[in-house]
C-alpha cells in the first residue's frame, strides 16, 4: 500500500494550500469591497447636487498622504519577503519592522483626517457625502486593523529569533492580505476622488 502524505504534513504542501485558502478569503473580502463602492456610486448618482455640498468640507489631503504611506508599505512587505526566501534574518526584522511602522502610521493619518472632517462640522448626520466617506473608509481602515494584529504578532516572533515554518507561513499570508488592502484602499481613494467631479 503506498504512503499517502497529508497535505499538513508537508510543508510546501502545507503552503500552497494555506495560500489556496488565503486566495478565497481574499475573494470573499474583494465582494464585500465591491459591494461598498457600487453602493456609493448608486448614492451618488442618484445624487445630482455637487460633492461635497456647500458648506461642507472637501476630501483631505491628509488622504494621499496616507495612500503614499501604504503603498510605501506593501514595496518594504515585497523586501521582508524577499528577504524570506533568501533567508536572511535580519533583513526580514527589519523590513517587517518598517512595515509595521508604516502600517500604525496609516492608521494615525486616517484618524487624523477624520478628526479634522468632524472638527469641520462633517458628520454622518449632515450629508450622506459624510455618511459614504466614513463607511468606505472606515470599511478599510477596520480591516488594515484587522492586518496589523498579525503583522505584529509575526514580528515579534521574528524579532524573538523565531524562523519556524509556522512564522514563514504567517509572513507569506499576512503579505497576501497586506497587499490586498493595498489595492483595495487604492481603488477606494479613487472612487472617492470620482464622487467628488462634476455636480
Amino acid at each position: 500500500m503506498a504512503n499517502t502524505v497529508s497535505p499538513f504534513e508537508d510543508p510546501d504542501r502545507r503552503l500552497a494550500a494555506g495560500r489556496f485558502g488565503m486566495f478565497i478569503f481574499l475573494v470573499s473580502l474583494a465582494m464585500i469591497f465591491a459591494g461598498a463602492i457600487l453602493g456609493f456610486l448608486v448614492v451618488r448618482l442618484e445624487d445630482e447636487g455637487n460633492w461635497p455640498p456647500p458648506g461642507m468640507p472637501a476630501l483631505p489631503w491628509s488622504l494621499l498622504f496616507s495612500t503614499v504611506i501604504l503603498i510605501a508599505s506593501s514595496v518594504t512587505f515585497l523586501r521582508a519577503t524577499g528577504a524570506l526566501r533568501r533567508d536572511d534574518g535580519p533583513g526580514l526584522v527589519r523590513w517587517l519592522s518598517v512595515t509595521l511602522m508604516l502600517a500604525l502610521a496609516f492608521l494615525t493619518v486616517q484618524t487624523v483626517a477624520w478628526w479634522d472632517l468632524v472638527g469641520h462640522g462633517m458628520d454622518f448626520s449632515r450629508h450622506l457625502y459624510a455618511w459614504t466617506f466614513y463607511f468606505l473608509t472606515g470599511l478599510h481602515a477596520v480591516h488594515v486593523l484587522g492586518g496589523v494584529i498579525p503583522l505584529w504578532i509575526v514580528t515579534r516572533r521574528v524579532r524573538a529569533g523565531d524562523r519556524s515554518e509556522s512564522v514563514r507561513r504567517g509572513v507569506i499570508y499576512t503579505a497576501m492580505y497586506w497587499h490586498f488592502l493595498d489595492v483595495a484602499w487604492v481603488v477606494l481613494y479613487l472612487t472617492l476622488i470620482a464622487g467628488t467631479l462634476g455636480g
